[in-house]
């Protein structure tokens, strides 16, 4: 299977040549897609120079102006030419080398999507309290709603067939994409399998962006998307 990793970037600069070595270095046949979302630094320039070394295999393309990672993946997955889309952060927080446990349920027929979980035990560092506190409402809340049982629904590692990423129709331009994607599976019965990653958080000063306020966002975003249609 040709795997499609899709990368959201925003103001990466300080990380995001490391991230591409590393994804890069993984086994599988892939392409990269990168999808800058109005980022003022000197991102664009890394994203060119990596096209340029890798044609063919890493594809750019632009927002003029940010408009949030929702719409970066929405982007993205309308472009994606693999089998299996895997959505990746432009950090160093997710490991590139959990690749095969992220896709082994699929290839195996266990999955029709599948969740790396960052409470399920492979957790490099510690994360901050209150985020996980956070996080395991949120899951929690989604559950109720879509009647899965995950612990870990913000992640950002997610596995998805290409044909159901491309007919996904995203409206969530920020982080309430988590919720978005998550009640869409619900609502088209497909089976979500977890599997545990190793997790290096980072914090606010190394760039982080979501907040508070994107939490209270995600918790009505789900009872929305619980009753939206497909």
């Amino acid at each position: 299977m040709k795997l499609s990793v899709v990368i959201p970037i925003y103001n990466e600069q300080a990380t995001l040549g490391e991230i591409l070595e590393r994804v890069l270095s993984t086994s599988f046949e892939k392409e990269v897609l990168l999808v800058d979302d109005g980022s003022g630094d000197d991102s664009r320039k890394i994203m060119a120079r990596y096209e340029d070394a890798h044609p063919g295999i890493v594809r750019c393309f632009y927002h003029r102006q940010n408009k949030g990672k929702g719409a970066a993946l929405a982007t993205a997955f309308q472009e994606v030419q693999g089998d299996l889309v895997l959505v990746q952060d432009a950090d160093l927080e997710y490991n590139p080398e959990d690749y095969g446990i992220l896709i082994a349920p699929i290839v195996e027929g266990h999955a029709d999507v599948v969740y790396g979980s960052r409470f399920l035990g492979r957790t490099q560092r510690v994360h901050f309290r209150l985020h996980t506190m956070a996080n395991k409402f949120l899951t929690a809340w989604s559950n109720l709603f879509t009647g899965y049982s995950l612990t870990d629904m913000e992640t950002c590692y997610k596995v998805i067939p290409a044909p159901i990423a491309r007919a996904l129709k995203l409206s969530s331009p920020r982080f309430t994409i988590e919720p978005e994607m998550t009640a869409a599976f619900s609502r088209q019965g497909l089976r979500i399998v977890e599997v545990p990653i190793q997790y290096n958080n980072r914090g606010y000063e190394d760039g982080k962006k979501v907040g508070w306020k994107d939490g209270f966002q995600a918790l009505f975003a789900i009872v929305r998307f619980r009753f939206a249609r497909d």
